[in-house]
């Protein structure tokens, strides 16, 4: 749907503007290229289909189930091998229970803070990265990326994901998938669909309309399918009723038919319950494929594998060996597209690439760190006299969600450290600082933040004894500096204004501590906006209240596995207003809204120029604006243009973001941007029609440096079809 840019391009181009001409550089986005695999799908499904023929009904079956927990049931016959597959979207996650494991992995940034770099190309870098990685370790399959929209605040996998808007993720993981795909890995979408919760997940019921699966959550999986994706994971919940991995509904109508992806689909870990619906809804590969059914979760349902059930259901003429012989084709065809039968998966050469790893790692560290605020300048520090108290609770200590998406990394550089390397003597460490301590410092960087995971959900609220600290804090000194590691919003309402600067810093990787003592001092400007909006309490969110009458939040995996609990019911009665939609609509401002973050240099929005006042159906409009670094520091600056349509038969957003660019300048610099329009960003989701539609009439085009802080307006209008 979407062909928008993985890269910047300038040029030289004759702007006319009412003082006269000037020859500004034009900034625009490049025509997006999808992956495209060495075998295409009619020659690797052909192929396949010779394959499987020669198959035995035994040899099938082995095929459609896990081996060994993480690994693909090789095929002799074909040279295809063995295939490991490994978590997680931010690097690769070692499990020393196998053999042959890479020694170490780098520790990227998290990829909600991948995301709040806005940076297309970063995110294909960023994704190579991880596809050498797996590569040096023989992994096949990476079971990512995670890319479940951001609803809740509290969510435990928040961090894994891409924030809350359908648009932006969209585009930074089509770029992720190009960027996996090249290095010969397979890129794994998941959880296929509405996963948007960690309390329960297993017994969780997403309730959802068609209107807000297609505008919400669907895009970000139709722009990684239509980007050359060859795997996507279905969830552990069910949608509307079933449980997605046995779901015709979700894998042969939404994934299949929808949105048109043709490889391989496999099942989350023990997530099928009933293997004659699985085999017939669309599925490929149950994962894990056999296990240890003296498992707690186990009990309810006895053995569900799909691998020691289906001859018997065979012969009970519930399923046929037609679709096993599917399943069976779609796992290999995907096999051949990517030549696993002509070179090895492992390439020990790329060990040597680890250190450009950690540069990108370090990279996106400093384009992704959030600088929420920054009261009288206090930020950057500068003067080496001044003395710095380093406090609170996570300077000593590695920052990174947990769960399966936990990379353990190396070389690993604590927030203290990072002062004492960029600081010297001028940083004071003390977890425990005296009230005299507090006192006498010119400025107190406070840590604080959540332990994020895989599992489970936790609060919107710090603990009691972080919010109260820093109140202290910020009692005895005008001049404090929160750090914030999460995966997701918290609540800072209580403090907020009562400290003078706020960095967001979410999981930072290996290296990111480094990023943030650079801009601390100075040394980079902070570039990152958020790819959420954080809200001042809890009740404010959409997704409230998210946890079933008279249930708590819990921590660890023994509530996870309790398959006997009752399903519960989310009803997804926002519809499309989630995140900034939510709160524009109702009116609530939020304590930070999305697409914010501030910059040590200023930006000048003007002469924004449309190429068209009126467009006729299908068309692309053209949209340009000048942008200057009014500042006196090199910058980078996130422009956004949203999407506005006042009168619609439908209930629409106030706004939408439809297109943005990340751009860097020196002082003084101006440019002229170009963005486009199309079709497409018009369009709601009819689901009396089961189909886009772009009404005819007015259109506002918003364009400015985040949600709230639109600086420049105009009108277009889409005329009649003839």
């Amino acid at each position: 749907m979407y062909k928008l840019a993985i890269s910047v391009v300038s040029l030289f181009f004759l702007f006319a503007c009412n003082q006269g001409s000037e020859q500004l550089k034009v900034v625009k986005h490049n025509n997006f290229v999808p992956y495209s695999p060495p075998v295409p799908y009619k020659e690797a499904v052909k192929k396949a289909g010779e394959i499987v023929n020669n198959m035995t009904i035994d040899e099938k079956i082995e095929m459609i189930g896990g081996h060994n927990s993480f690994f693909i049931h090789e095929v002799e016959s074909a040279n295809l091998p063995r295939l490991y597959l490994s978590d997680a979207t931010q690097g690769v996650h070692l499990r020393k229970n196998l053999d042959a494991q890479l020694e170490k992995s780098v520790a990227l940034p998290c990829p909600i803070l991948l995301t709040s770099t806005w940076n297309r190309e970063l995110a294909g870098k960023y994704a190579s990265c991880v596809g050498e990685e797996c590569r040096a370790g023989g992994i096949a399959v990476l079971l990512g990326p995670g890319m479940n929209l951001y609803r809740i605040a509290q969510n435990g996998r928040n961090f894994e994901y891409f924030g809350e808007d359908p648009y932006l993720a969209a585009r930074m993981i089509e770029n992720y998938v190009v960027g996996m795909q090249r290095t010969g890995t397979i890129a794994t979408l998941k959880h296929f669909v509405c996963n948007n919760t960690d309390h329960r997940r297993r017994t969780s019921n997403s309730v959802v309309s068609n209107r807000t699966l297609h505008e919400l959550y669907l895009p970000a999986f139709k722009a990684g399918v239509d980007a050359g994706a060859m795997a996507v994971m279905t969830a552990y919940n069910q949608v509307n009723d079933e449980w997605a991995a046995q779901s015709d509904f979700v894998v042969n109508k939404t994934l299949r038919k929808d949105l048109g992806f043709k490889w391989l689909v496999m099942s989350d870990w023990w997530s099928v319950w009933d293997p004659e619906k699985a085999i017939k809804s669309g599925l490929d590969l149950d994962m894990p494929g056999d296990g240890d059914l003296n498992w707690s979760m186990f009990n309810k349902f006895g053995d569900t594998f799909l691998r020691s059930n289906a001859k018997r259901l065979l012969n009970e003429g519930k399923v046929s060996e037609s679709d096993i012989s599917r399943m069976a084709r779609n796992i290999i065809a995907t096999e051949l597209a990517m030549e696993l039968d002509k070179k090895p998966v492992k390439d020990t050469s790329l060990l040597e690439k680890f250190p450009m790893h950690e540069k990108i790692g370090l990279q996106t560290a400093r384009e992704g760190i959030v600088l929420l605020k920054n009261e009288n300048n206090l930020l950057p520090i500068e003067g080496e006299e001044l003395k710095i108290l380093a406090t609170g609770f996570f300077m000593d200590k590695r920052m990174s969600g947990g769960g399966s998406a936990d990379v353990e990394g190396y070389n690993w550089v604590t927030l203290i450290d990072a002062l004492r390397n960029r600081f010297g003597e001028q940083v004071v460490f003390n977890p425990q600082a005296t009230n005299k301590e507090i006192e006498k410092a010119d400025i107190v960087i406070v840590s604080v933040g959540t332990l994020d995971s895989e599992g489970w959900n936790r609060s919107f609220d710090l603990p009691d004894e972080m919010d109260s600290r820093v109140r202290e804090i910020a009692a005895l000194n005008s001049n404090v500096v929160v750090v914030v590691n999460s995966g997701g919003g918290v609540n800072m309402a209580e403090w907020n204004d009562d400290v003078a600067a706020i960095l967001y810093s979410w999981y930072p990787g290996q290296m990111g501590n480094t990023a943030l003592a650079e801009i601390l001092a100075g040394d980079v400007s902070p570039s990152g906006k958020l790819p959420i909006s954080i809200e001042k309490m809890a009740e404010d969110a959409p997704g409230y209240p998210f946890l079933p009458e008279g249930e708590e939040l819990y921590t660890g995996w023994d509530i996870d596995s309790q398959l006997d609990s009752a399903v519960y019911d989310i009803i997804y009665d926002e519809g499309v207003f989630t995140g900034y939609r939510w709160y524009e609509a109702k009116k609530i401002e939020p304590l930070y809204p999305f697409g914010f973050g501030l910059s040590y240099a200023d930006f000048e929005y003007s002469k924004l120029k449309l190429s068209a006042s009126k467009i006729k159906p299908g068309e692309t409009l053209t949209v340009k604006f000048v942008l200057e670094n009014t500042g006196d520091v090199e910058a980078a600056e996130i422009a956004q243009l949203y999407i506005s349509d006042p009168k619609a038969s439908v209930d629409r957003p106030v706004k939408e973001l439809k297109n943005f660019i990340k751009v860097n300048l020196m002082p003084g610099e101006k440019i002229l941007v170009e963005l486009e329009i199309g079709p497409e960003d018009m369009s709601f989701y009819n689901e009396n029609t089961a189909a886009w539609v772009a009404e005819p009439g007015k259109f506002n085009v918003l364009v400015g440096a985040a949600s709230n802080d639109i600086r420049l307006e105009k009108s277009f209008e889409l005329m009649e079809q003839n």
